[in-house]
């Protein structure tokens, strides 16, 4: 498979989202426990080590797509194609 910009931008947008997304939860989860919600320990973990997780997945595909639109910028899109 070429990668071309387009595919660079794509990483970049998802991981993007992701950690806006579970930087978001993350807060929000963070301020339910300060709150003092009844919740059961497992739910607490849970929800932590997918926020982790999703962010660890963000930097994997964010360093992919900056690999990427560094990979594909030097060239014309025809010398893209051609290869």
């Amino acid at each position: 498979m070429k990668f071309r910009r387009q595919h660079a931008v794509l990483l970049l947008a998802v991981a993007a989202w992701n950690v806006f997304s579970y930087a978001t939860f993350a807060k929000n989860l963070a301020a339910a426990h300060a709150r003092g919600e009844d919740r059961p320990t497992g739910y607490w973990v849970a929800h932590i080590v997918l926020i982790i997780v999703n962010l660890v997945i963000a930097g994997v595909l964010g360093r992919l797509g900056f690999r990427a639109w560094r990979a594909t910028g030097s060239r014309s899109p025809a010398e893209i194609d051609a290869a």
